[in-house]
């Protein structure tokens, strides 16, 4: 005891204490600002009138691809959706990435209807493979890549389509409503993606560039994966790593707000923190393998995207170590500088930022899911319980900046419970 309480004066009269308070209050009001003011801009050029609904100049055909692995309780609600999809050429194409339930068995029944074709692999070799391997199997000069579990609404191709008659567009993400709210996890992650997802991928077009597409939903040209090598297997986040190489390739990747596909979130911590623990690794890897766009000047639209994920990442370790040093103090008797256990100026100024931010982007989010602003009392939660959660996975995945990936692929280990969640 007597060396901590030395050390704990000597961190919280540092210059970097100093520091590290001023950009833990400033980040995430600055960030609130930037996110709310570009979304917006976009809202009112891109989401009015006749804008939100591109006219079709042709209709190429469309391979739709779901890559799948022990997704026996929700693929057929998924392939009931696509086959009912509004669109004049298409074809679904599943590929069983060795699956050990009853997916074959609940494809091939679509199969024989004619409905479905299936690819079947008989050793789990990770989605990004899996994907790879369907690829030349496939008919479209489109694809559209969605999970085994998510369920899109008829209009979904019409949105995304239209992008491609433009020749620079790589890739189109779509917008996933969360449908599984039957718990506060749940409906934070609600929360998340209409307030954070969603709002950040609009103010990244605006800025030019975004951080990812959506694994859940989106098109792509397919001469545009052959460009890029297609996918790399040996990235946990393969759909934040082809992001970024099709951007350095000069590819257009667009947002479209009105392809609204419903999926379903974990609905345990467990989950969860697994989930965010492989998005926090994929986005360290991502980070290291392409760190060189911050050297070339004709990467530079990449720049705003690479730095706002620096300091993203800066800030989650600022929260994670300031937290302990506030928890040592207090257990030592020795209330510390900057922190206080009834919220001050500052953290009621964060918080009401944050509060602010996710109140827009439910209502920028309003016209697509109307259910949404019913869970917005529920954000008072978001800053309490998800940022700590979050800002954890980051930290704990921070090791992965160091190691470069493994040279082998990134399986998947997909388990649903009998409610498919």
């Amino acid at each position: 005891m007597s060396i901590i309480v030395p050390m704990l004066g000597a961190i919280e009269h540092s210059d970097v204490y100093l520091i590290a308070l001023i950009f833990f209050a400033l980040y995430p009001i600055l960030t609130s600002v930037v996110w709310i003011t570009t979304s917006l801009f976009f809202w009112f050029r891109r989401e009015q009138g006749e804008r939100a609904r591109p006219s079709l100049q042709h209709t190429p055909y469309v391979s739709v691809l779901i890559p799948a692995y022990n997704e026996e309780p929700l693929i057929g609600r998924a392939l009931d959706a696509v086959c009912a999809m509004d669109y004049p050429a298409f074809e679904v194409v599943v590929v069983d990435d060795g699956s050990t339930d009853g997916t074959t068995r609940v494809v091939q029944e679509y199969a024989r209807r004619g409905r479905v074709r299936l690819i079947r692999k008989l050793t789990n070799e990770g989605k990004a493979l899996a994907l790879n391997d369907a690829l030349p199997c496939l008919n479209g000069e489109i694809v559209l890549i969605m999970d085994a579990d998510a369920e899109p609404q008829p209009q979904v191709l019409h949105y995304l389509v239209g992008h491609f008659d433009s020749p620079r567009v790589g890739a189109v993400t779509g917008n996933p409503r969360v449908v599984n709210v039957n718990s506060l996890l749940c409906r934070l992650q609600l929360i998340e993606f209409t307030s954070i997802v969603s709002l950040l991928r609009r103010s990244q077009r605006i800025w030019g560039r975004i951080l990812t597409v959506s694994g859940v939903v989106t098109a792509f040209r397919k001469a545009a994966l052959y460009d890029v090598g297609l996918f790399s297997p040996d990235m946990p986040t393969e759909d934040i790593d082809v992001t970024w190489k099709l951007q350095k390739r000069f590819w257009d990747v667009r947002y479209e707000p009105n392809a609204v596909l419903h999926m379903r979130v974990p609905s345990d911590v467990r989950s969860l923190v697994k989930q965010r623990l492989r998005w926090a690794r994929g986005l360290m890897q991502v980070l290291r393998r392409h760190h060189d766009v911050m050297l070339h000047w004709r990467f530079r639209r990449l720049w705003p995207v690479f730095i706002e994920s620096v300091l993203s990442t800066l800030w989650a370790v600022c929260f994670v170590l300031l937290t302990l040093v506030w928890i040592v103090s207090y257990s030592m008797g020795l209330p510390p500088a900057g922190a206080y256990p009834i919220p001050n100026l500052w953290g009621m100024l964060i918080a009401s930022f944050c509060l602010v931010q996710l109140l827009a982007g439910t209502l920028v989010d309003w016209r697509y899911d109307r259910e949404t602003i019913r869970y917005y009392p529920y954000a008072v939660f978001y800053p309490i319980v998800y940022w700590m959660i979050m800002s954890l996975s980051t930290v704990i995945a921070l090791p992965a900046l160091l190691r470069r990936p493994v040279r082998r692929g990134v399986r998947w280990h997909t388990k649903r419970d009998e409610a498919g969640v």
